[in-house]
């Protein structure tokens, strides 16, 4: 698929939210049921569903301008799976860390949370994936210190019986991340959304091909 914002007039347009059929336009997630030849459907089974649930938010919260841009990421998602604890982590990981230094105080301290709680959870897991994991979570740790010690305060006082990261929680980290960097006080929140969701994409598919995260992947996708 070319990498441009022209749409071809047989394939639908992308815009925000669910829609009936291809023809009132269609959704990051909803594009892809279509390429991949399954039922019409936001959900689709092609796409593991951490997944599915950052490109549905990316797609919302991305300008009508910009949103084009994304349409050369879908084939990449199509058959993207893995095991589920290692995908949520992933996109737990990518998506927090991306909002984190940039959402507002008061969304920053929930992010931060979810973000040591990552962080708990990879303590414990050794290899490439982890090592790779703990490296985004300090970097964005390192750009939003105060939110860091909020956060690890926080889970001192209460502590966390959670020993594993379930769907749930990734899709509320999610939303609340993606809605973070949308409304955040930058000029290029659209960019930083692609960014995201390129980059998460990046490492789904590294580790579906070898089992494990490496070095982010170094793929050049066009940002305009």
């Amino acid at each position: 698929m070319p990498k441009t914002n022209q749409i071809p007039e047989f394939l639908p347009v992308l815009s925000v939210g669910r829609h009936r059929s291809p023809k009132r336009g269609a959704c990051f997630m909803e594009y892809a049921s279509h390429l991949a030849g399954e039922r019409w459907s936001d959900h689709p089974s092609c796409t593991h569903p951490a997944i599915a649930a950052l490109a549905r938010a990316v797609n919302d919260c991305t300008s009508d301008d910009a949103r084009g841009r994304l349409v050369p990421l879908i084939p990449s998602v199509i058959g993207l799976h893995g095991p589920d604890e290692r995908i949520r982590l992933i996109v737990g990981v990518r998506a927090s860390a991306a909002a984190l230094p940039i959402a507002s105080e008061s969304r920053q301290r929930a992010i931060s949370v979810g973000l040591a709680h990552c962080e708990m959870l990879l303590a414990t897991q050794t290899g490439p994936m982890a090592e790779h994991l703990r490296g985004v979570i300090r970097s964005a740790f390192d750009q939003a210190p105060a939110a860091e010690k909020w956060a690890r305060a926080f889970l001192s006082s209460v502590g966390t019986s959670k020993t594993r990261l379930d769907s749930w929680t990734v899709d509320k980290m999610v939303a609340l991340s993606i809605i973070g960097m949308a409304e955040a006080c930058v000029d290029d929140s659209d960019d930083r959304l692609f960014r995201l969701l390129s980059a998460t994409i990046d490492d789904c598919e590294r580790d579906a091909a070898t089992g494990r995260v490496v070095a982010p992947a170094r793929r050049e996708r066009e940002l305009a």
